[in-house]
């Protein structure tokens, strides 16, 4: 292996231990019930709060929804409809009152703490309005966060993977600077490369250019797009912004909790490249625009 610098601003290498145990277990990234298996699957998904309360209230109305493998696809709807909800229901952050998500064919409710704990690292990645880097590291550590977690200690091919995916969103010569001195449109491309480290089976993005200009927006945008056309992950994206859903392949509209409507954008653009590519182990030039 190339000999690499050490990073620059506090990754110690802690005590062993942290690493995940060596019990064989499904792999989040790849289904369970071959290559036709959606990537995500929702069967009648319910949510309440107040449960058993008089001021119950159900937010969420038996959704059924499935996203192929590869599939591009916008969720809209207005404020207070459900969409936030939905997202953290399908990132596995919260539980459903009633119904099944199903994850690369795995059902998340049939899983014990630890393998949904594995199967939300390693098989989701997310992206948010708000970057949430940390400061105090530079780029390339932040996208070596995942990893860390899950292994417990700093190494080099997880540093070599996490340079990688900073020059393939096009941030190469920022991958040694620290988040704060990035532009907003940098910083929002880190955190992309950071949802893609763990080289998950579906992405979540919520609002993810909702603070960045139109011209930063659309580099996030295309570089998300590339991701998905090349390495066949998944990507449900949430926006209110109608320009960047009708490029989507899909659009989902959610309105008072229920799916108002589910249907294919024709005006998305062609000629997408076979998803068979892999983007994790192919090389791609993108242009700082910023």
């Amino acid at each position: 292996m190339a000999e690499v610098d050490p990073p620059r601003s506090g990754f110690a290498a802690p005590p062993q231990g942290g690493a995940a145990s060596g019990r064989a277990q499904p792999d989040p990234r790849r289904p369970l019930d071959g290559a036709d298996e959606p990537t995500l699957r929702l069967e009648g998904l319910r949510k309440s709060y107040g449960t058993g309360t008089a001021h119950e209230t159900e937010v969420l109305h038996g959704i059924d929804l499935s996203l192929a493998r590869g599939e591009f696809a916008a969720l809209i709807g207005p404020s207070g409809s459900g969409k936030s909800t939905l997202l953290n229901l399908i990132g596995l952050l919260d539980k459903p009152t009633a119904g099944k998500i199903f994850l690369t064919g795995q059902e998340a409710e049939a899983l014990d703490d630890a393998a949904l704990t594995r199967l939300r690292g390693d098989g989701i990645g997310f992206v948010f309005q708000f970057h949430n880097l940390l400061p105090a590291f530079t780029a390339v550590e932040n996208v070596m966060l995942p990893l860390l977690a899950e292994r417990g200690r700093p190494d080099d091919e997880m540093r070599v993977r996490a340079e990688d995916l900073i020059a393939r969103v096009g941030l190469q010569p920022w991958g040694q600077h620290l988040a704060n001195d990035l532009s907003g449109g940098q910083q929002q491309r880190v955190a992309i490369a950071r949802a893609l480290v763990m080289q998950p089976a579906l992405v979540l993005a919520d609002e993810p250019t909702g603070n960045l200009d139109t011209a930063s927006a659309d580099t996030i945008f295309d570089l998300m797009r590339q991701v998905c056309e090349t390495s066949g992950t998944s990507f449900l994206i949430v926006t209110h912004d109608p320009r960047l859903a009708k490029r989507c392949d899909r659009i989902i509209e959610l309105v008072d909790g229920q799916i108002a409507s589910d249907r294919a954008n024709q005006a998305t653009h062609s000629g997408a490249v076979d998803a068979t590519t892999d983007f994790f182990n192919k090389g791609e030039n993108t242009h700082d625009n910023e």
